[in-house]
C-alpha cells in the first residue's frame, strides 16, 4: 500500500531525530552546567522549555485543525471545558519537572557519558511500572535484557571515567541520586502518559498542551521556590548565552519527539535511539570534555547497549507453533498399523 513507505520513512526519521536530539543535550547541557561560573537558573530553563512545548503544540495543533475555527473550538471543548483532564495530565507534569531538574543536577555532578548509560536505568523501571499500571507481560529475553542492563550500569559507576577540562566543584554522589531520582520519575510519567494517551481518540497535541498547560504552572512554582529570591535579583534570563539557548531548544524538540515516539513507534526505535545517543555522547566527550574512556566504562556501555537492543526485539508468538505432542500424534496416525 502506499501508506506503509511513508510509515517506514516517518519511523526513520523519528529514530535519527531523536537519536542526534538526545545526545546533542546531554551534551550541550553539560557543557553550559560545568564550564562558567556564572551559572543559569536551571528552575528557569525547565519552565521556558515548558512554554516554549507548549507553543509548539499550539501550532502544530493548528496545523492538524486545517482552519482557525475548528482550532478554537478544540482547544474550548478540550482546555476550557475539560478540568477534570487538565488534572489528569497535571499528573505527569509535576512529575516531569521534577525529573528535568534532577537532569541539571546530575550533569551538574556526572561526565556527559556516565549520565547517559547510567540514565539507561529508566528501562527497568518503566519496564516496572509497565507491568504494574498496563498489565503487560515481558518475556524472559526482555527480563534478561533488564539484569544484563544493571550489570552494565554497575560496571560504569564502579570506576566512572575520569575528567580534566571541569572547572566546578563536582559531587558523584549528588549526581548518582539525583540520577535514581529522574529514573523513577521518567519510569512513571511515561507510562502514566502512554495510558492516558491511548486510552483515548483525543489528538496527541491536544494532550499534549493540556499537559504542557499544567507544567507551565509547575515550573514556575518551582522557580519561586527554589530560586525566586535570586530570580527577582539577578533576572529570569541570567545567565542565558547561545549555549544554554540550544540547550532550551533541544530538550523542547526532544519533549515533544518523546510524545510522538510513545504514540507511533515501538520499543525497537528507542533501543536504537538510546544506544546510538550513548555512543554519541561518548565520543563527543572525549574530544570537548577531556573523557578518558577504561576498559570497565567501556565493557559497561557496551552491556548496556546490547540490553538495550535485547530489550527491544518483539517477544515470540508461541501460540502459532505447532505443539510437538499433536503433531507426532498426527504422523502416528498417518503409519500403517
Amino acid at each position: 500500500m502506499a501508506s506503509e513507505p511513508v510509515s517506514v520513512v516517518f519511523k526513520l526519521y523519528c529514530l535519527v531525530v531523536m537519536t542526534l536530539v538526545a545526545a546533542a543535550y546531554t551534551v550541550a547541557l553539560r557543557f553550559t552546567r560545568t564550564v562558567s561560573s556564572d551559572l543559569y537558573f536551571s528552575t528557569t530553563a525547565v519552565c521556558l522549555t515548558e512554554i516554549i512545548k507548549l507553543l509548539l503544540s499550539l501550532v502544530m495543533l493548528a496545523r492538524e485543525s486545517g482552519g482557525c475555527s475548528r482550532w478554537r473550538s478544540t482547544l474550548v471543548e478540550n482546555i476550557l471545558r475539560s478540568p477534570k483532564e487538565l488534572l489528569k495530565l497535571s499528573v505527569p507534569s509535576l512529575v516531569y519537572a521534577v525529573q528535568n531538574n534532577m537532569a541539571f543536577l546530575a550533569l551538574s555532578n556526572l561526565d556527559a557519558a556516565v549520565y547517559q548509560v547510567t540514565y539507561q536505568l529508566k528501562i527497568p523501571c518503566t519496564a516496572l511500572c509497565t507491568v504494574l499500571m498496563l498489565r503487560r507481560s515481558l518475556s524472559r529475553l526482555q527480563w534478561f535484557s533488564v539484569f544484563m542492563l544493571c550489570a552494565g550500569v554497575t560496571l560504569v559507576q564502579w570506576k566512572p571515567a575520569e575528567l580534566t577540562k571541569v572547572q566546578v566543584e563536582q559531587n558523584p554522589l549528588v549526581g548518582f541520586v539525583a540520577v535514581a531520582v529522574a529514573v523513577l520519575c521518567s519510569g512513571f510519567a511515561g507510562v502514566y502518559f502512554e495510558k492516558v494517551l491511548k486510552s483515548s481518540d483525543v489528538s496527541l497535541w491536544v494532550r499534549n498542551i493540556q499537559m504542557y498547560m499544567s507544567g507551565i504552572v509547575v515550573t514556575l512554582l518551582g522557580v519561586v521556590v527554589n530560586d525566586g529570591t535570586q530570580v527577582m535579583e539577578k533576572g529570569f534570563f541570567y545567565g542565558y548565552t547561545p549555549s544554554v539557548c540550544f540547550v532550551i531548544f533541544l530538550a523542547s524538540v526532544g519533549g515533544l519527539y518523546t510524545s510522538v515516539v510513545v504514540k507511533y513507534t515501538d520499543n525497537i526505535m528507542k533501543g536504537f535511539s538510546a544506544a546510538a545517543a550513548i555512543i554519541l555522547s561518548t565520543i563527543a566527550s572525549v574530544s570537548l570534555f577531556g573523557l578518558k574512556i577504561t576498559v570497565t566504562f567501556a565493557t559497561g556501555t557496551l552491556l548496556v547497549c546490547v540490553s538495550i537492543y535485547l530489550y527491544g526485539l518483539p517477544k515470540q508468538d508461541t501460540s502459532v507453533l505447532p505443539r510437538p505432542d499433536s503433531s507426532k500424534a498426527s504422523k502416528e496416525k498417518l503409519l500403517p498399523v
